[in-house]
């Protein structure tokens, strides 16, 4: 029975820790190691290209590294025409910028060079809406002949005792049923 309880209580750990860090942010390291920096001759589409690459989700952060540069938010309108110097929506010079992605859609940045733009020093990223996450159980194998019998459930009550969680449900059947397959 104490192996059983063990079994319970670490099945239980690995539930919640699996719960926490799905939802978790990321930051991306924009250009990767190359960094926010002019494209040259044959890099003109390198940052579309790392685009494609990841999967940008609310909450996640592009964090840019740059010497002597800038990176600039703008409209998508000023992001085709290479302009920074209209309205930008925020600009910074600092070295190293942390943008984080707040809202779903899509997200135009340049640099403040145009002629750095012109060459492709240009990014826009499409932020997805944080999705929940479903789990499906691992369906559990019954020797032959086994049979339950399936009854209908009682109707809940507002005393009905111990209350569990719809999401967490079925991530438990399985450790139940082995937990009763041991005893």
């Amino acid at each position: 029975m104490a192996s059983s309880l063990s079994f319970l209580s670490t099945a239980l750990i690995v539930i919640v820790a699996m719960n926490s860090s799905a939802g978790s942010a990321t930051e991306f390291r924009v250009g990767d190691s190359e960094g926010w920096r002019k494209p040259g001759l044959n890099e003109t589409n390198m940052y579309e290209l790392w685009a494609e690459r990841n999967r940008f989700r609310v909450g996640d952060s592009l964090s840019f590294e740059y010497k002597n540069d800038s990176v600039v938010e703008v409209d998508k309108w000023d992001f085709y025409h290479c302009n920074s110097s209209s309205a930008p929506i925020s600009s910074f010079k600092n070295g190293k910028t942390v943008v984080k992605l707040e809202k779903p859609g899509s997200f135009y940045f340049i640099s403040g060079h145009s002629d750095h733009c012109k060459t492709g020093q240009r990014l826009v990223v499409g932020v997805m809406s944080p999705h929940p996450i479903s789990y499906s159980p691992p369906t559990i194998a019954l020797p032959p002949g086994t049979h339950f019998p399936i009854s209908p459930s009682p109707s809940p009550t507002s005393n009905s005792g111990v209350l569990v969680s719809a999401t967490l449900l079925p991530l438990l059947m399985p450790f139940i049923a082995t937990l009763v397959g041991l005893v």
